[in-house]
């Protein structure tokens, strides 16, 4: 009797563990998961999820077709509130945005129509690293010319809360740099056609971004990348300064680090909307995490020289919960920095 007990609880126990994988793999198969792009096609946001969609309907039970849609404006902002407020909870939406935009609701931002915290945060497929790039025709060549320069330098942006934009605006607080922040652009690919055309003088964009949008331009030496804003250098460019060590005071330390470093890791940020089930927010969640890992994606990836560094929707949701806890003199700065100008 006793080993007849045995028996059963271990296939009760068997066929406890086995439900969520057979009912995950119900519920994806047939079904369509859906990545909402707030960014334009041609940049890096775009690059890169297209390369995840190819490859992550393996790695989710049910095997699901996987599509990518665009719906650009506001640097993201329309497709972040429309994630939050008008997608459905059940598992077959995940939004890509700026997550830097969170920053700009604790700050006190308006138009963002969301609560941060609400959001489920499925991960990051790469931390990404930004640095300041300009034409031939603008002159600008390296640091030394870019503080000489007599008259603010055009560097293009979309919104507040983008990083575009508020690496500009901290580099031009923190280092006094002469910067003309012009904004309204849809994205990284619009902003180099503007550069290209005279419109403005370079960008501050990410190395993805570069390479999915102005590799060409670049490798043809046509355009100069003068300083990097991250922590450390990236191998590629070891030979450029980076914007920290221009820094003369703790204040402007500590807004490079905050309001630059901090969000670099968190721009190209995946999520689900509010309510989404916990079962299905994990599985998206794994099968982020083995795409990012798996040997074709990887593939793809290098082939479309972009970078690989992940963060997973467990540490993205902790990075955004902490900058409830920034300090309020950081925070006052920043807002004074980065919130549009009423």
């Amino acid at each position: 009797m006793g080993r007849i007990r045995y028996r059963l609880a271990i296939g009760a126990l068997s066929l406890f563990f086995a439900v969520p994988v057979s009912a995950q793999e119900s519920f994806y198969k047939g079904k369509t998961l859906t990545f909402l792009v707030g960014a334009p096609p041609g940049g890096g946001f775009d690059t890169m999820t297209r390369i995840d969609a190819r490859h992550i309907a393996r790695h989710l039970p049910g095997n699901p077709i996987v599509v990518v849609q665009n719906m650009t404006g506001a640097g993201t902002l329309i497709a972040a509130n429309h994630l939050y407020n008008r997608s459905k909870p059940d598992g077959l939406t995940i939004g890509v945005w700026v997550g830097s935009l969170t920053l700009q609701k604790f700050l006190g931002g308006t138009g963002m129509d969301f609560d941060p915290l609400k959001f489920e945060w499925i991960g990051v497929p790469v931390q990404q690293t930004f640095f300041c790039a300009f034409t031939k025709a603008s002159g600008i060549t390296s640091m030394e010319r870019w503080f000489a320069s007599k008259t603010p330098v055009k560097l293009g942006g979309q919104v507040p809360g983008t990083r575009p934009d508020d690496i500009s605006s901290i580099l031009k607080a923190a280092l006094g740099l002469p910067i003309q922040l012009v904004q309204g652009y849809k994205g990284t690919a619009e902003i180099t056609m503007a550069a290209e055309a005279g419109e403005l003088a370079g960008q501050c964009t990410s190395w993805q971004g570069l390479k999915s949008s102005w590799r060409r331009q670049y490798e043809a030496g046509d355009v100069a990348v003068v300083v990097q804003t991250n922590r450390k250098s990236i191998p590629e460019l070891t030979h450029v300064p980076l914007a920290i060590n221009y820094a003369k005071t703790e204040e402007a330390k500590r807004l490079i680090e905050v309001g630059i470093h901090d969000l670099n890791a968190i721009t190209l940020a995946y999520s689900a909307p509010p309510g989404t089930p916990k079962d299905k927010v994990q599985s998206l969640r794994t099968a982020l995490q083995a795409t990012l890992r798996d040997s074709a994606f990887l593939a793809d990836a290098k082939a479309a020289q972009q970078e690989v560094d992940p963060m997973t929707g467990e540490d993205l949701a902790a990075t955004i919960a902490g900058f409830k806890k920034i300090p309020p003199s950081v925070m006052d700065k920043l807002a004074e920095l980065l919130l549009p100008k009423k």
